[in-house]
C-alpha cells in the first residue's frame, strides 16, 4: 500500500525539475504568486482504453437487446423498444467521451464547487420526496423521457471536489483538521441525502470512495481506519433495523433456501450462469430472460451474458473490465501533477467498484443491491454519466509538459527567462 502511496503522490515533480532546468527560485514574500500555467498537452490519449470503452458500450447495445426483447414486447408491444433507447444513448455517449476527452482536466477546478452546490440541491430534491419514486424509492430527477439519478453524479462530482481539496492541501494532508476532517464530513452530508431517498448502495459507494481517496492523498492511515470503525456499528444498524436489508442478507447467505421469497432473484440469477456452461446456450437463446429473472436487462444483465455466452463469454467481460482498471490507473500513474492522479484513481475505482459490485451480486458472491454494470446495464443517465467520467480519465492520460509560468513573468535585464520544462514520459499504446 505505502508503494501505491508513494507511486501515486506527486510530492515534489516542480521542484525537481527546476532544480534540474536551472529555473529562477520562487518569487519573495513581497511579490505575488504567479497563476500556475496549465500543462501543455504533447500527445494523444490512451487508445487502448478508448477501444476498450467503445466496445463495451457496443456489446452492451447488443446484450440489452437480447435481455429486453420478449418482456419489451409483452410490456409495450415493441420488441425493440429498449434497443432504440439504449441505442440512442449509446449515439450520445460515444461523440461526448470525445468531446470531454480534449477538454483539459485543469479547467475543471473552476467548477468544483458550482457542481457541489447544483448536485447537493439535486439531492435534496430527490430526498425529500419531489423526485421520480420507483421500486419504494425516490432517486430519480424526470426530465422529459429521461430520468436522472443524481446519486450517480454525486459520486463522480465528490471525485473532483477530493482531488481539487486534497491536491491543494498537500502541505497539512497529515493534519486532522485540514487534510481529513473536512473531506469525511462533506461525504457524511451526500450519503444522508442518499440515505434519505433511501439509497444505501449509493450511501456506501461514496464513503468507499473518499477512504480511497483519502489514503491515495495520504492522510494518516489511524485517521481512516478509526473512522471506519466508527462507521461499521451505524451500518451494521442500518441493514439489521431495516427488514428488506435484512432479507437481502438472510437470501445471499442461503439463496435456494429462500427462493420462494427474498432469494428469488439471486437463485434465478444463479441458474442462468449454470445454463450457460462453458460456451453458452448461444445469443439471443436464454430462458431466463423469459420472465424467471427480473431486472434481466438492467442490474441482472450479466447473468443472461454468462448464459448466452457461457463461461469465455463472460470471461472476456471481466478482462475488458481489469483491463479498464489497468489502464486507469496507468493514467493515474503518469499524470503530471497530484490533482490528475487523484482525479483518475477516483474516476478508475469508481467505475471498477459498480463492475465488480454488480458482477459479485449477479453471482451470488455479495447482497443483492441495485448497481447497474457499467456501459452495459440498460439506463441512460448511468450511461451518460459514466461516458463523462470516462472522457476526463482519458483527458488525464494524455502526456502533458510542465510550463513554470513564474519563470516566464520573470525579467532579467529587461528580457525575460526562458520557462522551466518537465515532460511527462511518453505513453505508450496510444493513438
Amino acid at each position: 500500500m505505502s508503494i501505491l502511496k508513494a507511486i501515486l503522490r506527486r510530492g515534489q515533480p516542480e521542484q525537481e525539475a527546476k532544480r534540474r532546468t536551472g529555473a529562477p527560485p520562487a518569487p519573495r514574500a513581497s511579490e505575488p504568486a504567479p497563476k500556475p500555467a496549465i500543462p501543455k498537452v504533447i500527445g494523444p490519449a490512451d487508445a487502448v482504453l478508448y477501444g476498450t470503452v467503445i466496445a463495451l458500450i457496443a456489446f452492451g447495445v447488443v446484450m440489452v437487446y437480447s435481455a429486453s426483447a420478449v418482456f419489451a414486447s409483452q410490456r409495450y408491444d415493441n420488441g425493440y423498444f429498449f434497443l432504440m433507447r439504449q441505442g440512442t444513448f449509446a449515439l450520445v455517449a460515444l461523440p461526448m467521451i470525445v468531446a470531454i476527452a480534449r477538454v483539459d482536466y485543469h479547467r475543471y477546478r473552476a467548477l468544483t464547487y458550482p457542481m457541489l452546490a447544483g448536485v447537493i440541491a439535486l439531492l435534496g430534491v430527490t430526498a425529500f420526496g419531489f423526485g421520480h419514486s420507483a421500486g419504494g424509492a425516490a432517486r430519480w430527477i424526470a426530465i422529459g423521457p429521461v430520468h436522472v439519478q443524481p446519486a450517480e453524479m454525486a459520486k463522480v462530482v465528490l471525485i473532483f471536489w477530493l482531488a481539487y481539496s486534497l491536491s491543494k492541501k498537500r502541505e497539512k494532508i497529515k493534519t486532522f483538521s485540514v487534510g481529513f476532517l473536512p473531506h469525511v464530513l462533506m461525504a457524511g452530508v451526500l450519503m444522508l441525502l442518499c440515505l434519505k431517498q433511501p439509497d444505501f448502495g449509493s450511501a456506501v459507494m461514496i464513503g468507499a470512495l473518499t477512504f480511497i481517496l483519502l489514503f491515495t492523498a495520504g492522510v494518516r492511515v489511524g485517521y481512516i481506519l478509526g473512522a471506519i470503525i466508527l462507521v461499521a456499528p451505524i451500518v451494521y444498524g442500518l441493514v439489521m433495523w431495516v427488514e428488506y436489508r435484512r432479507l437481502r442478507l438472510t437470501a445471499f447467505l442461503d439463496p435456494f433456501g429462500t427462493r420462494q421469497g427474498a432469494g428469488y432473484q439471486v437463485a434465478e440469477s444463479l441458474l442462468s450462469f449454470g445454463s450457460g456452461g462453458f460456451w453458452g446456450v448461444g445469443l439471443g437463446d436464454s430462458r431466463q430472460k423469459l420472465f424467471y429473472l427480473p431486472e434481466a436487462h438492467t442490474d441482472f444483465i450479466s447473468a443472461i451474458i454468462g448464459e448466452e455466452l457461457g463461461f469465455i463469454g463472460l470471461l472476456g467481460l471481466i478482462l475488458a473490465f481489469l483491463l479498464v482498471f489497468a489502464r486507469g490507473m496507468r493514467a493515474a500513474m503518469r499524470a503530471v501533477d497530484e490533482y490528475g492522479s487523484l482525479l483518475a484513481v477516483g474516476i478508475t475505482m469508481f467505475l471498477g467498484m459498480q463492475a465488480f459490485i454488480n458482477l459479485a451480486v449477479a453471482m451470488g458472491m455479495l447482497p443483492t443491491k441495485g448497481l447497474v454494470l457499467p456501459f452495459i446495464s440498460y439506463g441512460g443517465s448511468s450511461l451518460l454519466v459514466n461516458s463523462a467520467a470516462l472522457g476526463v480519465l482519458l483527458n488525464v492520460s494524455r502526456p502533458r509538459k510542465l510550463v513554470d509560468a513564474g519563470a516566464v513573468n520573470t525579467r532579467e535585464e529587461g528580457r525575460a527567462k526562458p520557462a522551466s520544462v518537465l515532460t511527462t514520459a511518453p505513453q505508450g499504446g496510444t493513438a
